[in-house]
């Protein structure tokens, strides 16, 4: 699902990135600049406008911007994602017109969102009724129930970082997640951006999209033990297909609030991460990233350095 490495920093001007096939994505203010490593070597690098779902002044307020905040990075991750994959091969080997149309654009959003959801909120639920169905669990209302479901949700999400990353194209990607942090931290330390300096920096971030997916599991986790009990106080189905089918609806609507308030500790925590809770926080996350960032070398932090000096408008791109 990687979807999804954007985050955001209180340094002198606000950027974000995301690691993209054979290069990096950075964002600061209104622009993002893409850059890919040629198969020729040559850095391309492109700038655009950064597509907003937060225009409107009451998007932009605390516990409403979250949501809109997760579907305008998928959004702009999935066109750098395209960009990258078109550039990253040969030039014989690039279609004409390959470009994601916006029905292209659509579709993909919408098969990565069932995807997600399906793999993290409807199978570990039935996996849970399976336990239940072993007798090692009481019904939906029990917290038993939903102590299985976020065992399995953690689970299932450790995993599955655990089996891409075995994929050589996913460990490249990983090395540029790493630059992309690393580049960031020279970045907001205000040291020259070079390769040497920047690989003196950490890998891991507290504001890394990984933090983000581990804030949205273990929130959805508590919220899911307190509120479905009390969603099936006024309805409460008695067909046992119904009733959960019912449940893993509440489920899909209660990710907009969950998102919400996981993008919000997020940046708390990353702004204050000098701070003890913070730090406390952070930390899961970060030890996530071990597993989702590694170390990269001169040349990619070289293609990390190139689309953050073009997104802060330091260099003709």
């Amino acid at each position: 699902m990687k979807a999804r490495d954007l985050f955001f920093f209180a340094a002198p001007q606000a950027v974000g990135g995301q690691a993209v096939i054979e290069g990096v994505m950075m964002r600061a203010k209104n622009m993002l600049a893409i850059a890919v490593r040629k198969p020729d070597g040559e850095i391309k690098v492109e700038l655009r406008p950064w597509f907003s779902l937060t225009s409107h002044p009451l998007l932009k307020k605390p516990f409403l911007r979250g949501f809109p905040v997760l579907l305008e990075t998928l959004v702009n991750g999935i066109k750098a994602l395209n960009f990258s994959a078109t550039e990253s091969v040969p030039e014989e080997e690039q279609e004409e017109g390959g470009g994601l149309t916006a029905w292209h654009l659509a579709l993909t959003m919408v098969v990565a969102l069932s995807f997600a959801l399906g793999l993290f909120v409807v199978l570990p639920h039935f996996f849970s009724v399976g336990m239940e169905y072993l007798g090692l669990a009481g019904d939906v209302d029990t917290i038993s129930f939903h102590i299985w479901d976020g065992v399995f949700k953690l689970s299932l999400f450790i995993g599955y970082i655990l089996a891409i990353s075995l994929i050589p194209d996913i460990r490249r990607v990983f090395q540029y997640h790493g630059a992309e942090h690393k580049t960031i931290w020279a970045y907001e330390t205000g040291v020259p951006l070079t390769p040497a300096n920047a690989s003196l920096h950490s890998r891991l971030h507290p504001r890394c999209g990984t933090a983000f997916l581990l804030f949205v599991l273990a929130i959805s986790i508590v919220l899911f033990t307190v509120l479905v009990p009390l969603m099936l106080i006024p309805w409460t189905p008695e067909n046992f297909i119904v009733k959960h089918m019912y449940i893993v609806g509440v489920k899909f609507a209660l990710m907009v609030p969950v998102s919400s308030l996981a993008y919000e500790l997020i940046k708390f925590a990353g702004k204050f991460h000098k701070n003890i809770l913070c730090r406390m926080m952070c930390w899961p996350g970060l030890a996530m990233q071990a597993l989702t960032t590694k170390e990269p070398d001169d040349a990619q932090l070289e293609v990390a350095i190139a689309a953050l000096k073009c997104a802060l408008g330091e260099e003709g791109c």
